[in-house]
């Protein structure tokens, strides 16, 4: 147990859940879904089934340091690492995996977003200890796939094949392929030919690997991330991130190692899980009334109204008649109305009030 770590990425805007999750204050470090606790402290409070409190390591934007402090005030300094520009989950993955090495070479890590929700918390444990066996046992990355419920546009979906060796776990398969967020008539596919699982986005490697895999398919920020093995846990960590910020690529972590690497496996999983990517996937895992409304903090009326999902803050009281299959969001300076078939259109809207309002509102 001492050689596994959790790192958190919590650094993500959540435009999609605009105008509940903002820029000062997106998603990951709010309490969506009425639970009393926000997403971060979820995902928190799962890490300690993995690892020692002090090695669950939180990567976030600096912009968020107060936020994090504010609601796991148990994490050391080192604990939290602050990005200083956003450059997607490669650079974030190497800037911890690259921290852990050079304290522990002998590390397991699971890499998980902030934002997700795990239902099936016990068996979300029982997959991650059972990857952790495998990454330990051999050079590899593992990732944690999804079987699908459905033919969603919205996921990344990853092909398996058969092990060529007799593993351990008969849940875990070699990758054959990565697709991002396929078109309907090929997710429709990829659902029939039983071969496919979604991509959560929760990865398992030890830290050799990793930095093998960066060393081999992003050498560049390798390099970089590498010069700062004398100081990492020093005071000049700041200013040496701050530079290999300022050159060091933008992209995710799925197209710079995942999808070029050989030695990648998935261990399928049936964990209550979503990536609350939208407001109908809030929808789907939030308590309904007898009409099938999602009311969050309990705080509206609702009348002749069906299938609406409506947030307010809990000081405000909302009235709401004659309304089917609506988004309603409430905020202390915003009010969202918008058909839950249009919420695709949510980016759009941000951007239309970024360049007619400014700022303020987004």
């Amino acid at each position: 147990m001492k050689n596994n770590y959790c790192v958190v990425l919590a650094g993500g805007i959540g435009s999609r859940f605009w105008p509940m999750s903002r820029t000062n204050h997106p998603k990951q470090f709010l309490d969506i879904l009425g639970l009393g606790e926000t997403l971060l402290q979820l995902t928190y409070n799962r890490a300690l089934k993995l690892c020692p409190p002090e090695n669950i390591i939180v990567v976030s934007n600096e912009i968020y340091k107060d936020l994090i402090h504010q609601q796991l005030p148990m994490l050391s300094e080192d604990q939290i690492l602050l990005e200083p520009a956003r450059r997607n989950t490669a650079p974030c993955v190497a800037y911890a995996c690259y921290k852990i090495h050079v304290k522990n070479p002998q590390a397991n890590i699971v890499v998980t977003p902030a934002d997700h929700l795990i239902i099936k918390e016990n068996t979300f444990v029982k997959a991650i200890k059972s990857s952790f066996r495998k990454a330990a046992s051999e050079d590899c990355l593992v990732t944690l796939g999804i079987k699908p419920s459905r033919p969603d546009t919205g996921y990344g979906y990853i092909q398996f094949i058969e092990s060529n060796k007799i593993e351990e776990d008969k849940r875990i398969k070699k990758v054959k392929t990565f697709t991002e967020k396929p078109d309907s008539e090929m997710a429709r596919f990829f659902i029939q030919s039983g071969d496919f699982l979604w991509n959560s986005g929760i990865f398992i490697w030890t830290t050799k690997s990793i930095i093998k895999a960066f060393e081999q398919h992003m050498p560049e920020t390798a390099a970089l991330f590498a010069e700062g093995n004398k100081l990492y846990y020093t005071p000049d960590e700041a200013e040496f991130i701050k530079r290999v910020y300022s050159v060091c690529k933008n992209i995710s972590i799925d197209y710079g190692i995942m999808e070029k690497a050989s030695n990648v496996y998935v261990r399928s999983s049936i964990i209550g899980w979503s990536d609350l990517g939208t407001y109908g996937s809030l929808y789907t895992h939030t308590a309904k009334d007898e009409n099938q409304n999602a009311v969050i903090n309990k705080n509206a009326l609702m009348y002749n109204s069906e299938k609406c999902i409506v947030s307010a803050p809990k000081q405000k009281l909302m009235v709401i008649e004659g309304l089917n299959n609506y988004i309603v969001v409430d905020t202390h300076d915003v009010l969202l109305i918008c058909k839950k078939e249009n919420e695709q259109q949510i980016k759009q809207f941000v951007n239309d009030v970024k360049i007619t309002k400014g700022d303020k509102f987004i």
